[in-house]
């Protein structure tokens, strides 16, 4: 635990083209403030090929570190090197195109704060206040057969397990162990992570979903990387 009883949160952004959107999200991000919680914010441009890297770099006193990867590597890869310059108590995954909302992160980390949990994940099938969905009927079905899936093979009892809300203890994974750089990365995390953790709270969030005219990214087709990573998990689980 951080000095005078703050738990420090990492919080992941990850940004490829996302121009639009970067700079709301991250005066949104700091806009949150909550007892007990302090944060670090450590921003990964992917390579963007729009004008992402020259807005953060314009409005440095909006995140704590930026990280800059010359070439897109893939979400996954983006992650990992924010992992690795992490130093807080806990993660916290933010995608940067304004899907998922900051202000929901007083009650994201409720069960950090009262209950010491050691997973939480935010979830859109949940009972929430407003849920825009992005009319892809194929990633809806995919989301729920993967969830099934994991919880099948790992005895959880997640719902949502594919949304861009992901905290956990920083201390269970080790970002050198991680195998995979697409999208199936948060699989591979969540398969690793489960095994060290007993506390893991499933929360309802307010869902903005995007159309791919929009710029939404994840495709039907990344639905099956993710499921040979959870089975691999499994099967042919490595180190944390």
């Amino acid at each position: 635990m951080s000095s005078q009883n703050q738990i420090k949160v990492s919080i992941i952004i990850p940004v490829y083209n996302e121009e639009k959107t970067i700079i709301d999200i991250l005066k949104k991000v700091n806009l949150q403030k909550i007892n007990s919680i302090s944060m670090e914010i450590i921003v990964i441009n992917d390579g963007s090929k729009d004008h992402s890297l020259e807005l953060l770099k314009n409005n440095p006193k909006l995140y704590t570190k930026l990280i800059n990867l010359e070439k897109n590597k893939g979400k996954g890869a983006a992650v990992r090197e924010g992992l690795k310059s992490a130093v807080g108590d806990y993660i916290l995954f933010q995608d940067a195109d304004m899907e998922y909302d900051p202000s929901e992160y007083e009650k994201l980390l409720e069960p950090v704060i009262k209950f010491d949990a050691d997973i939480v994940m935010g979830s859109r099938l949940m009972t929430s206040s407003l849920t825009r969905h992005g009319g892809y009927a194929r990633n809806r079905i995919g989301n729920n057969f993967i969830t099934s899936l994991f919880n099948l093979l790992n005895n959880t009892t997640l719902t949502d397990i594919y949304s861009g809300y992901l905290i956990f203890r920083r201390s269970n994974i080790t970002p050198s162990k991680l195998r995979t750089d697409g999208w199936e990365q948060q699989a591979e995390i969540l398969s690793k992570i489960i095994r060290k953790s007993s506390k893991i709270y499933d929360v309802p969030i307010v869902y903005h979903g995007r159309t791919y005219e929009e710029g939404k990214k994840i495709k039907p087709r990344h639905i099956l990387h993710i499921i040979g990573t959870i089975i691999r998990e499994k099967i042919l689980p490595t180190e944390n």
